[in-house]
C-alpha cells in the first residue's frame, strides 16, 4: 500500500467530518456523542495552516484513508511550540499500519517545524491508541480520572507527551 500525506483543502472537509463522525459510536476517539456537521467544523478547519498548525489527509493508494492535525494547545502564546496531535483513520483502513506511519510522519513534521512538545489526549480505555503512542516513546504527562461521561460510563482522559526538540 502506497501511503502519502497531502494538505487538506476546504473541499476535503466533508470527508474529514465523515471519518470523524464514524469514530463517535465507538466511544474511543472523541468526546462528541452525536455526529457533527460540516458547517460546525468550518472554523476548526480554518484554524489550521500549513506553517505551524497543518491538517493533512492520509492517502492510501490515492484514497482518503484518514486525517491528522496539529492543534493549538490551550490557545495562549506561551504554548506556541506545543501541539495536540489528532489522528483519525477511516475504519476500512484501521489495523493496516497507518497509525504507525501517520504518527512517525507527524513527529518528523513537528521536528521540522520546531515544535518542542507533542501531546496526545487519549481515553484510558483506548488501548490501541495508548499502545501506539507508548511505542513511539510518549510518556504519561497527565491523567484526568473519570472526566468524560459516555453512555452512563465515566471515562479517564490520559495525556501523553513527548519532548522532541
Amino acid at each position: 500500500m502506497k501511503v502519502d500525506f497531502k494538505y487538506a483543502e476546504f473541499s476535503d472537509l466533508p470527508h474529514i467530518v465523515n471519518i470523524y463522525n464514524a469514530s463517535i459510536p465507538g466511544r474511543l476517539a472523541t468526546a462528541d456523542l452525536e455526529p457533527v456537521t460540516v458547517a460546525s467544523k468550518e472554523n476548526w478547519f480554518h484554524s489550521h495552516n500549513q506553517k505551524n498548525r497543518p491538517l493533512w489527509l492520509v492517502m492510501a493508494d490515492e484514497k482518503i484513508a484518514g486525517w491528522l492535525s496539529f492543534n493549538s494547545f490551550y490557545g495562549r502564546p506561551a504554548y506556541e511550540n506545543t501541539i495536540e496531535l489528532s489522528i483519525y483513520l477511516d475504519h476500512k483502513f484501521q489495523g493496516k499500519g497507518l497509525g504507525n506511519i501517520s504518527l512517525k510522519f507527524a513527529l518528523e513534521e513537528a521536528k521540522s517545524r520546531k515544535i518542542k512538545n507533542v501531546l496526545g489526549f487519549i481515553f484510558g480505555h483506548n488501548q490501541a491508541s495508548l499502545h501506539l503512542f507508548y511505542k513511539f516513546k510518549f510518556e504519561l504527562w497527565g491523567n484526568l480520572p473519570k472526566i468524560a461521561e459516555m453512555d452512563d460510563r465515566e471515562r479517564d482522559l490520559i495525556i501523553l507527551g513527548k519532548r522532541i526538540n
